[in-house]
């Protein structure tokens, strides 16, 4: 915590490694909240002295001025004039500022007080969904009519409109009264970032258990696919859509407050907007939000008992919030952050789980985009444009002729022509990568300034238009059935319809015979949002400079498989503006070595000095006894453990791994967690073992699971391998526990905690070097050798190989240990982690006490003898 705290008050970029388990969370929450707490208190005596001063500076100045003009027959009175300005302009300032934090302070402090505050607000929200309710039935009672299910959506719009409330309230005003305190300024903050909402949910719980719960406004962002509390748009699934979606609502919301100011509205069906985008009830939300810490089910439920979006109140929550908690891709991504009206400038931010930072960064910024996105984005756009021709400007249509011409010349690339079907076209398999440069001369739209491009999709905001477009002309009303040649609107867009049912019809085997009300409802869920979203990200990516990323084609047989992607390779450009503007960054996680390539790759390159950088690590809270890590060199018979790409598939080498864990099941108790390297590899050793006999030995003293391949088993597979374990250690069974092999890298490679008897041994099968042979691996090697300095006798290609392992690896042997009480031991299976420059790149707490054996025997029987003084100490 002291170290934190330096590191915030001298304004440092900080790298900070804590194992999981050692009190990480609640080290950064009191650290970083003592530091802001002692900031504002500082600030507000500065401005208090400051104040004061003025006012005494004032004064005299005025005094000074009248003895000059007694004395003085040609008084400077415009330099007298000019230096009084400046002094009362500073003093107004400081008033202000002071003014501003008072009544922001009184309002926090009456939120978190005042009871009647909130039996009114709740009040108020109980009558207005009492109201609604009335009006909804009465609605109904006018206008229901047998078979038109769809006039319900209508009948609420209408009262949506007539629900804008003008009535004024003791406690909150009118709407428009409150539009200015949307705009508020932003005080000095904590931006705390992780991976995932559930590492997010956990550290608001630490921070609700803190001295400062009572104290800190606090607000939890998240995307509207997390946050939105409006079913009808909650069930479209994709997050594109469902951010379309809301977007529509509000567009439509606002359309309906222009007619309802004076101009005329042309008859039609009543457009829907969202019933809790209601600025008074955000404004309600907004103040709940800041007076109790809340995680986002929480908020949801807040949401709900408001009547209030959770999205848009707790983004209005953010400028007088103290911290913020999101997902650290809605800091790392610019035009995201400009979203959530995020302002980083002379802010702190605290980045966790922060082991995958260049991954992450370089996984945000690349875009890849298939023949068939392609294909379909650019047959939807030309049809929008003939269809509206007589209503687009000469402006509009000029770039939506240039954003066409840019498609078809990356159709052009992959080898295929626009209009035709992508499914038919061949291509010949393959893979290239070019500089930007290069491709854009390759493509033939080299003559195209993507800079105005790029700014015309964010102003015209043509991607999100089109979406609406297929969406109302190739949603539930479209029949897989030729339209009839009676219904003008679907006859005037019927090759989009037969276009896009095309590319979807090979993703479902349903017979065609079903009634139309069935097909339509598979169309439906068939067709996707426009693929315009990924094409303009793409376009963006190609505005990045020349030597900061590449393009790589990857054709696939026919053009609908073939993609083309481009590969950012210098993460540290999109990095170095966080770091820029920021305070201080502090980066943290329960694995953060090896730290030299991380320092190399995102804060040098990124132009941050070695002064500017702090390091803290930490030990594990265990005892050292409570931990074996073991490098073993050779298995039972001798075999040297090699698990090389060449010899790991050997026979010889998957039997004496087979008798390696045959042993240590013999002697561990509960759950043993074992590692390999690749998927392919893990199906085939086990093939191997199944075939031999292997797996039947292992399961007549441990039951065997194994690591699901979809997401959604992993939680099945976990509570099935915890309950076995519990079990077999309640009853006196044959079974000494479970088995359970998973995958480096994979559903249970990170986030997944085994501990106590559910990873009592983690067995590392080889080492997990990434493929080689992968071009967008080498082209990141080549660049990284021509941009960076050798060291240590290699090259910084060779590094990152190295180093990607060795993420790996820690990340997998970190799942167990994950309290004070708990022991473990750690096996690593190959000769190869004897290196010195290897066993560096592991853990300080690992490392330190790993003990190297070249033969099976010894290693064996200090395994036996930790599991059995374990055994005698509990008994």
């Amino acid at each position: 915590m002291d170290s934190l705290y330096r590191s915030l008050e001298q304004g440092k970029i900080g790298i900070f490694e804590s194992p999981t388990g050692t009190g990480k969370s609640l080290s950064l929450i009191c650290g970083a909240l003592s530091w802001l707490t002692d900031f504002e208190k500082r600030r507000k005596e500065e401005a208090a002295a400051l104040l004061q001063d003025g006012e005494t500076a004032l004064s005299s100045s005025s005094k000074s001025s009248t003895d000059n003009l007694s004395g003085s027959a040609e008084p400077d009175w415009i330099t007298d004039f000019v230096q009084k300005k400046a002094e009362r302009d500073l003093l107004s300032k400081l008033k202000e500022d002071e003014l501003k934090r008072k009544k922001r302070e009184e309002r926090l402090e009456m939120i978190r007080n005042n009871v009647q505050l909130k039996y009114a607000a709740k009040r108020k929200s109980a009558e207005e969904d009492e109201a609604f309710k009335l009006l909804h039935l009465s609605k109904e009672e006018q206008t229901e009519t047998p078979g038109d299910k769809d006039d319900e959506e209508l009948i609420i719009a209408e009262y949506e409109s007539d629900d804008e409330s003008k009535s004024k309230s003791r406690f909150y005003g009118t709407e428009e009264e409150e539009d200015d305190d949307l705009v508020e300024e932003h005080v000095t903050k904590i931006y705390y970032c992780s991976r995932t909402h559930s590492q997010l949910a956990q550290f608001v719980h630490e921070v609700q258990k803190s001295p400062f719960s009572k104290d800190i406004s606090l607000v939890t962002l998240g995307s509207r696919q997390n946050l939105c509390i409006n079913e009808a748009v909650r069930r479209l699934g994709s997050i594109q859509r469902i951010n379309d979606r809301c977007l529509e609502l509000q567009k439509n919301k606002h359309e309906k407050q222009h007619h309802e100011e004076g101009a005329k509205r042309k008859r039609g069906p009543a457009k829907s907007v969202c019933p809790f985008y209601k600025t008074s009830a955000m404004q309600q939300m907004r103040d709940e939000v800041l007076g109790t810490v809340h995680d986002i089910e929480q908020l949801l439920k807040l949401g709900r008992e408001k009547h209030s979006c959770p999205y848009y109140a707790t983004r209005l929550a953010v400028p007088p919030a103290q911290l913020v908690v999101l997902p650290y891709q809605m800091v790392l991504h610019e035009a995201t952050r400009r979203a959530a009206g995020i302002q980083l400038r002379g802010q702190v931010v605290i980045i966790d789980e922060a082991h995958n930072l260049s991954d992450t960064l370089s996984c945000i910024h690349s875009v890849e985009l298939s023949g068939a996105q392609l294909c379909r984005a650019h047959s939807q756009l030309s049809q929008y444009a003939d269809r509206f021709r007589s209503r687009l400007k000469a402006k509009n249509l000029m770039y939506i002729k240039q954003i066409l011409f840019v498609i078809e010349g990356l159709v052009r690339v992959l080898g295929g022509k626009v209009g035709q079907n992508p499914q038919n076209q061949t291509t010949q398999a393959g893979t290239e990568m070019l500089t930007i440069n290069n491709f854009l001369f390759k493509a033939q739209i080299d003559n195209i300034n993507l800079f105005k491009l790029q700014r015309y999709f964010e102003k015209s905001m043509i991607s999100r238009k089109l979406g609406g477009f297929v969406e109302k002309y190739a949603g539930s009303g479209v029949s897989l059935r030729c339209q009839s040649s009676s219904n003008k609107e679907n006859r005037r867009t019927e090759g989009l319809n037969r276009y896009l049912q095309t590319l979807q019809s090979h993703q479902t085997s349903a017979a065609v015979s079903s009634d139309d009300q069935q097909v339509s409802a598979e169309v439906e869920n068939l067709i996707p949002a426009s693929p315009m979203m990924q094409v303009e990200g793409f376009f963006m990516a190609l505005t990045n400079s020349n030597t900061d990323g590449r393009i790589v084609f990857h054709k696939q047989g026919t053009l609908s498989e073939s993609s083309i992607k481009f590969l950012l390779l210098n993460p540290a450009v999109h990095f170095a503006q966080v770091l820029k503007e920021c305070r201080s960054v502090i980066i943290a996680g329960g694995t953060m070595q090896p730290v030299s390539d991380f320092k190399r790759e995102l804060l040098f390159s990124a132009g941050v000095g070695e002064e500017r950088i702090t390091e803290f690590s930490c030990g594990h809270v265990i005892p050292p006894e409570n931990l074996l890590p073991i490098v073993l060199c050779s298995g039972p018979s001798g075999q040297e453990l090699d698990f090389t790409f060449q010899n790991r598939d050997s026979p010889r080498m998957m039997d004496e791994m087979g008798r390696i864990l045959s042993n240590i099941c013999n002697v561990v108790p509960g759950g043993v967690v074992c590692f390999f390297p690749s998927y392919e590899y893990s199906r085939r050793i086990v093939s191997h073992w199944d075939a031999s006999g292997v797996l039947t030995r292992l399961a007549n003293k441990k039951k065997i699971f194994q690591e699901p391949k979809k997401a959604n088993q992993v939680e099945q597979v976990l509570s099935e391998f915890s309950r076995c374990i519990q079990m077999c250690a309640s009853n006196s069974s044959s079974l000494t526990g479970a088995l359970l092999f998973s995958v480096v890298g994979g559903k249970m490679s990170e986030g997944i905690n085994f501990s106590d008897d559910l990873g009592r041994c983690v067995l590392m099968v080889g080492m997990p070097y990434p493929n080689i042979k992968s071009p967008e691996l080498q082209e990141k090697m080549s660049y990284l050798d021509k941009q960076l300095p050798h060291s240590g006798g290699r090259s910084p290609g060779q590094a990152l190989i190295e180093n990607l392992c060795m993420k790996a690896v820690n990340q997998s042997i970190g799942r167990a240990i994950r309290h004070r009480g708990d022991y473990s031991s750690i096996v690593l299976c190959d000769r190869r982690y004897s290196r010195p420059a290897t066993l560096s790149k592991l853990p300080a707490w690992i490392k330190d006490h790993t003990s190297t054996y070249q033969s099976f025997g010894p290693a064996f029987a200090a395994l036996r003898k930790f599991f059995l003084e374990k055994k005698q100490k509990q008994t």
